[in-house]
């Protein structure tokens, strides 16, 4: 595996958040370790590498991260403890995924979205699809990987959508369709590339059509193995930024599954879990890229002490000075927001949807500004993929798409209010 640089630092930041627990404050720091030794280099080769089936290769650097990142219990840090969770508190929980996005905010997503489907099979009532949570917490080697198989060809962010009237009409519907035949539910369509771990999840949180008269308002969600018949997957997606991340197509020729795999096929039930859904994913994204936002301040201002130019750093600049301290300024207000949301949204229903839209898109949003203008602050090195910034510009560019494209996002957040 390439060598990465080591992570900048940024030495001025000062912990707000006065009531963390020194349990909490310590957490947070053997988090920042981990993630810094085994994410950030790991993320960094695997960016470099030209083919993307490359990442999920069987001798990739990116099982043995995983594998780690099981072992010491991440993947189920937000997980019960009767399901063999660790039970994480949600401000604990926030510090830890700062510290993800800061280190690789593609891995972090492969986590996050990995999880999905089991943390969906605890609302089960069967006791063999709520055991799926048991068998996933219980798993230290990473064997058990899940997906958000919700994105088709011609459906994405416009899913934000579903609670408006015209996303009733049957134009509407999802391309992936299940039909009930006696005790088991018959699957067809197509899965957009971007469906991340597309290629490599074991398990899916599914969004079928059940009912096409009713377009979107006729959807249900399944949790469905991968493994079954008729299940084929695409090539992994070559993409600008987040390589890390797989992503890619799953194709659906009549599969079969039993009824109780379909967790939700009631459309007042389908609303409610979807607000659940986006509202925890929005949160998360917001919480990550602050991370991610932190990363590219430090970045530009260790670079800022050290580069030299008019005789002098260039921190000394007060052009410079001025980049700098907005870019802090940003970051800070994106990192309360989006603690204040994920604090809410964990103790809270229903969920502040509109609440997670704004932290989502002001943090991506400020993600990629400040990597920006950290850019601007590298001038022609931050062109060079010497240096790392230029990957977290990437990175950043594409949460501003994945989730919900922001604009559609903030227009179904304004329809909240």
């Amino acid at each position: 595996m390439a060598i990465a640089e080591p992570m900048a630092t940024n030495t001025g930041f000062v912990e707000l958040d006065l009531d963390l627990t020194e349990e909490q404050r310590a957490v947070k720091d053997a988090a920042r370790d981990f993630f810094s030794e085994v994410w950030h280099p790991t993320s960094v080769a695997l960016d470099r590498l030209e083919n993307p089936e490359d990442v999920i290769a069987e001798d990739s650097v990116l099982w043995d991260a995983i594998g780690q990142t099981y072992k010491l219990g991440y993947h189920k840090m937000g997980m019960p403890e009767e399901f063999g969770g660790l039970g994480m508190d949600s401000v604990t929980r926030t510090l830890v995924s700062e510290e993800m996005g800061r280190a690789s905010a593609d891995l972090a997503i492969c986590l996050g979205a990995g999880g999905m489907p089991f943390s969906l099979a605890m609302l089960s009532p069967d006791p063999q699809v709520q055991d799926l949570a048991r068998q996933y917490c219980d798993d230290t080697e990473g064997k058990m990987i899940g997906c958000w198989a919700i994105t088709e060809p011609d459906h994405g962010s416009d899913w934000i959508m579903y609670g408006e009237k015209e996303t009733e009409s049957p134009k509407c519907a999802a391309q992936v369709r299940a039909r009930l035949e006696g005790d088991e539910y018959v699957i067809s369509g197509q899965k957009a590339a971007w469906v991340s771990n597309g290629t490599i999840a074991t398990h899916a949180s599914l969004f079928v059509n059940l009912d096409v008269e009713h377009g979107m308002h006729g959807s249900g969600i399944a949790i469905i193995p991968l493994d079954l018949p008729g299940i084929r997957r695409g090539k992994p997606l070559d993409k600008l930024g987040q390589r890390a991340l797989n992503q890619g197509e799953i194709y659906f020729n009549d599969v079969r599954i039993p009824k109780s795999y379909m967790l939700c096929f009631d459309p007042t039930m389908f609303q409610m879990m979807t607000d659940q859904i986006l509202a925890t994913a929005n949160a998360g994204m917001g919480v990550l890229f602050v991370g991610l936002a932190q990363a590219a301040l430090d970045e530009a201002l260790q670079y800022a002490k050290t580069r030299v130019q008019g005789g002098k750093p260039i921190i000394e600049h007060q052009n410079i000075k001025l980049k700098l301290f907005d870019m802090f300024s940003r970051v800070e207000a994106a990192r309360s927001l989006s603690r204040r949301v994920a604090l809410y949204n964990d103790v809270t229903m229903p969920p502040a949807l509109h609440y997670s839209i704004a932290s989502k898109t002001f943090s991506t949003e400020t993600a990629f500004h400040v990597a920006s203008e950290a850019i601007q602050i590298f001038g022609g090195n931050g062109l060079s993929k010497e240096y790392h910034i230029e990957k977290i510009f990437r990175d950043a560019r594409a949460a501003m798409i994945e989730d919900g494209v922001n604009e559609t996002l903030a227009i179904g957040g304004a329809s909240r209010l």
